[in-house]
């Protein structure tokens, strides 16, 4: 009997009892926050967000969450904590990871001429094109397409490195999602926060197609499934079913934080913005003070030719 099949049924105090020193998990838990903290202590200069920190801490604890809790005590006998560990590592561990600004602490510990070089880099046409929004798009969605609808998913069941190197992609996945499009690391691009809206929507979009093939298909690894003759819990479909809703639901749900951080970053831009059109009128009335009376004969002009960004647009020909 395999040690799937002889796991005692999930229970709710299991839920919380369960857990496991699962190596590889802890190894990639303390790399992750090991090789910030270690970046943080050789890094010179003004002083670095808590804020930032605590968040790579809690993308740490939730790398080890999902491998050493009861989603990975069970990740190979049920479909439901399988997918539950899947929604983490796309959507929650990337999400947290951005917001602690590893490319700009990185760039902080290079000399100033490689980061020059590095600006350049990060900066090239390659690096805006690979980052263009559709490019990202299909990069955070087809990952968990390709893993439940091809031979990939149960492979991860059979093999701890397949399983290990398919939720390495999927947080890197998601990682270049998040970094390109909060931009609270240095990006190579600067669409506006509008674009990201869109692209989330062009992802939910995607969590439900892939939700409503696995609630209305046939089974993923219903082979392996059935071997382990579990004889507790949900059956097969309904199983299924459930991690269908965990990942059509859970990816969405993880997403407001998201959401809300890019509707209020993009109010802080705008705001900016304001502030700083206000100081380029000021400064233009500033010097049409200092200067030669207007002339009378001149026609008037409008409010918006005096707008740095709307002239450009709106003048008269």
């Amino acid at each position: 009997m395999s040690v799937a099949a002889a796991l005692p049924p999930l229970t709710a105090a299991r839920m919380v009892t369960s857990w496991r020193a699962d190596p590889g998990t802890l190894v990639a838990a303390v790399a992750l926050l090991g090789g910030y903290l270690l970046a943080l202590a050789r890094r010179r200069g003004p002083a670095w967000p808590r804020a930032r920190t605590g968040c790579v801490a809690a993308a740490a604890a939730t790398v080890a969450l999902v491998g050493c809790s009861f989603l990975g005590v069970y990740d190979t006998t049920l479909f439901w904590t399988r997918a539950a560990q899947n929604v983490v590592l796309l959507m929650l561990t990337p999400l947290l990871l951005a917001l602690g600004s590893p490319v700009r602490l990185v760039a902080d510990l290079l000399p100033a001429t490689r980061r020059a070089r590095w600006s350049r880099l990060l900066h090239s046409g390659a690096a805006r094109a690979l980052t263009f929004p559709i490019v990202v798009t299909v990069v955070l969605v087809v990952p968990m397409l390709v893993l439940y609808l091809s031979p990939l998913y149960p492979l991860t069941l059979r093999s701890p490195v397949a399983s290990g190197l398919a939720g390495t992609v999927l947080v890197a996945a998601g990682w270049l999602y998040f970094w390109t499009r909060l931009r609270i690391d240095p990006t190579p691009r600067t669409d506006p926060y509008l674009v990201t809206l869109w692209i989330t929507i062009i992802e939910v979009i995607g969590d439900a197609v892939l939700g409503v093939v696995l609630w209305l298909g046939p089974l993923v690894a219903g082979g392996h499934y059935a071997a382990l003759h579990r004889d507790w819990g949900p059956d097969l479909r309904t199983d299924q079913v459930v991690g269908a809703g965990v990942l059509w639901v859970g990816g969405d749900v993880i997403g407001l934080p998201f959401i809300g951080v890019v509707i209020a970053r993009m109010a802080r831009e705008d705001e900016q913005r304001a502030v700083k059109i206000d100081a380029e009128l000021d400064a233009l009335e500033d010097v049409a003070d200092d200067g030669p009376e207007p002339d009378p004969a001149a026609p008037a002009r409008l409010w918006w030719e005096d707008d740095p960004q709307l002239a450009e647009r709106f003048r008269r020909r």
